[in-house]
C-alpha cells in the first residue's frame, strides 16, 4: 500500500477519496496546508493506539460509604455511592474536560499537554472510556 500525499488542498480536495480509502486502509495519507502537513487517520485505529499509549493511571479509592476516582495531574475527579456510578460520574468529567480543553485550555500551558487525552475522550464511546478508566481497554 503506497502512502498519498497531497501538496495542496485543492489537489487534496479532487483526491478526496483516495485520502479517505487511504486512511481507512491504515496507510498513510496526508495534505499540505501552507506550512503544515496534516495526516487524516481511522479513527478507530487512532483512538486504540492512544489508549494504549495513554495509561488512565485512575485511582479509586473508598470514601465516606462510596467511591471517589481521580487522575493523578489532572483537574477532574468524580464521586459516587458505588465503584460503578463513580466511573459513569468520571466519564462525565472526562467529557466535560475535553469540552473545556477545546474550547480554552488548549493553549494554556499547564494543558497543553493533554491533547492525546483530549483525543482519546473525544474519539471514544462511553463504554470505551469505562474500560480504559478500569484497565480493560487493550
Amino acid at each position: 500500500m503506497a502512502a498519498v500525499h497531497y501538496d495542496s488542498y485543492t489537489e487534496a480536495r479532487t483526491h478526496l477519496k483516495d485520502l479517505l480509502d487511504a486512511a481507512g486502509r491504515g496507510g498513510v495519507a496526508t495534505v499540505r496546508r501552507d506550512s503544515r502537513r496534516i495526516a487524516l487517520v481511522d479513527q478507530e485505529r487512532l483512538r486504540h493506539f492512544l489508549a494504549s499509549v495513554t495509561p488512565a493511571n485512575a485511582q479509586v479509592v473508598p470514601e465516606a460509604g462510596g467511591w471517589s476516582i481521580f487522575i493523578p495531574g489532572l483537574p477532574v475527579a468524580a464521586d459516587g455511592a458505588t465503584f460503578d456510578e463513580a466511573v459513569r460520574e468520571m466519564v462525565t468529567a472526562l467529557r466535560e474536560y475535553a469540552e473545556d480543553w477545546q474550547e480554552r485550555l488548549v493553549n494554556a500551558p499547564n494543558h497543553a499537554h493533554n491533547w492525546g487525552l483530549v483525543q482519546l475522550v473525544s474519539l471514544s464511546d462511553d463504554s470505551q472510556l469505562r474500560d480504559w478508566l478500569v484497565g480493560s481497554d487493550r
